[in-house]
């Protein structure tokens, strides 16, 4: 048993194996003797991450997970920090991520497509209502529960912003992911920049397939700027299809913002 099982096991939580790994951290399962269930940990070492990651980008995580709640994002229940820089985050466990039920499926129908879609929207939507941007939304950062339902993670690279005009200059995400504007290296609106990876996930979502080929990054945004097309062997709603190509727009002005993002035909119809 490793030295990080023992401590967590001392805490109360008896870890079952790792589920998951990110840049700085990795994901054990655990059963709690606390809360009675099994539960998700994060698991960082500031004596292994960049120093900029421990002052800036950790201390903002941890912020924003003590201050949001709601339905669609995932719950941390509690923070610890041991002395010896050892960080642990618990929060709730979910079934499986999108991207691993995209690849089991070949891709979602449409029908849960929208429903896992508008859960990942309004999470979003009450995102930015409360002043944080993602900035890292990717279908492995959206958990699935056993009942089927949508949770947003890892704010590893999440930020408060106190008003809507603010510019962010960080590269942040993945680069299949990433808007053109982030890519290009000049400052971005990150509400925006959240809206375009809310398309590149949909289309992922009802395609199986990414919009863009990524396989050159350099030469990324041109492709983006020629705009997303659909395979002509996967049948895709034409209202879906709309709904995508109104959020990856090359121009981050022409993209919808949350409030008429969610309000799209397709996303109203039952």
């Amino acid at each position: 048993m490793s030295t990080i099982d023992l401590l967590l096991r001392d805490l109360g939580y008896n870890t079952l194996g790792t589920i998951g790994e990110g840049a700085y951290s990795k994901v054990k399962m655990a059963t709690s003797s606390k809360y009675q269930c099994k539960v998700a940990i994060k698991v960082m070492d500031k004596k292994k991450v960049p120093v900029e990651y421990t002052m800036k980008f950790l201390p903002r995580e941890l912020d924003i997970l003590r201050k949001i709640r709601h339905p669609n994002i995932i719950r941390a229940f509690e923070f610890i920090e041991i002395s010896n820089g050892l960080h642990f985050i618990v929060m709730e466990l979910c079934f499986t991520d999108l991207l691993q039920l995209v690849q089991s499926a070949g891709r979602i129908s449409d029908k849960m497509s929208k429903h896992l879609f508008k859960q990942i929207t309004l999470a979003i939507k009450y995102l930015h209502e409360h002043h944080v941007t993602h900035r890292d939304l990717k279908c492995e950062n959206v958990l699935i529960t056993s009942d089927h339902n949508a949770k947003i993670t890892d704010f590893s690279f999440g930020t408060m912003l106190p008003n809507h005009s603010t510019l962010c200059t960080t590269y942040c995400g993945s680069a299949a992911y990433a808007s053109p504007e982030v890519l290009q290296g000049i400052p971005y609106d990150p509400r925006k920049y959240d809206v375009w990876t809310l398309g590149v996930i949909l289309y992922i979502m009802v395609t199986g397939n990414m919009p863009f080929d990524d396989s050159n990054v350099s030469a990324l945004p041109k492709i983006q700027q020629v705009g997303v097309m659909f395979p002509e062997a996967i049948e895709v709603d034409a209202k879906c299809r709309s709904l995508i190509k109104e959020i990856l727009q090359y121009h981050p002005e022409d993209r919808p913002d949350m409030v008429t993002l969610i309000k799209h035909e397709w996303l109203l119809i039952a």
